[in-house]
């Protein structure tokens, strides 16, 4: 006999349709980070604990979020990016699906600060994509949120997870990519608190990659340029 065909709980949904966006803690970076893009940021810093399996904070100095805003966030397919099918043709942003911070939220916990340049900051905490508390707080322009725990209820995700070099490794090459495609931006990351990078903005690129890779990488580039008609 066949097994019967059953619906799965919406927790086990989440946790699942999770996985489709968050492979490691570089995915969880990479998605907040362009948040803090599109939220206009021209500073992100970027505070990791052991590898982001304890602790990715990320801050930025962006628009801030209101309360409503932060709250509804949270929900599967929210987003500010795009309001009809139309939109999907002339997307500017970089996120727009609205399925990171739900799925980051529910296998961590989260702890979201946020403020709008003209009304208060707003407190939450979340826990398996459950809101467990939501508060008004004392806080600067911009976001900061922190993912405690990540993958602490989905266990067999945390095993697969590599080594601390290898998992900072990936969080460094997520880092060093936004940063030169957006060298306006100072970004800063540690770990540990330890500084790993710290990437004044700049408005020319080429010192962008020199405060990546260096004097000899720059030394060793050939500059190539071509047209094509049409």
């Amino acid at each position: 006999m066949s097994p019967k065909i059953n619906i799965l709980p919406d927790a086990l949904v989440n946790k699942i349709a999770a996985g489709e966006v968050v492979e490691r803690p570089a995915s969880v970076v990479k998605e907040l980070i362009e948040n803090s893009i599109d939220a206009r940021s021209t500073q992100i810093f970027v505070d990791i604990m052991n590898a982001g399996r304890k602790l990715i904070r990320v801050s930025d100095n962006g628009e801030g979020m209101s309360r409503d805003d932060a709250l509804t966030a949270f929900e599967k397919h929210a987003t500010s990016k795009i309001n009809k099918e139309a939109d999907l043709f002339n997307i500017t942003t970089l996120g727009f699906r609205g399925e990171a911070l739900p799925s980051i939220a529910s296998i961590s916990r989260i702890k979201l600060i946020t403020r709008p340049a003209d009304a208060a900051g707003t407190l939450i905490e979340m826990e398996e994509g459950k809101v467990k508390r939501a508060s008004e707080t004392g806080a600067a322009a911009g976001t900061v949120i922190e993912v405690s725990d990540l993958f602490y209820n989905t266990p067999a995700r945390l095993k697969f997870l590599k080594s601390d070099n290898t998992e900072m490794s990936h969080i460094t090459a997520v880092i060093n990519q936004q940063a030169i495609a957006n060298p306006h931006i100072h970004f800063r990351l540690t770990n540990n608190k330890k500084e790993l990078l710290n990437l004044s903005s700049t408005t020319d690129l080429y010192h962008r990659i020199y405060q990546i890779y260096g004097e000899d990488f720059m030394n060793n580039m050939l500059n190539i340029s071509g047209e094509e008609d049409g």
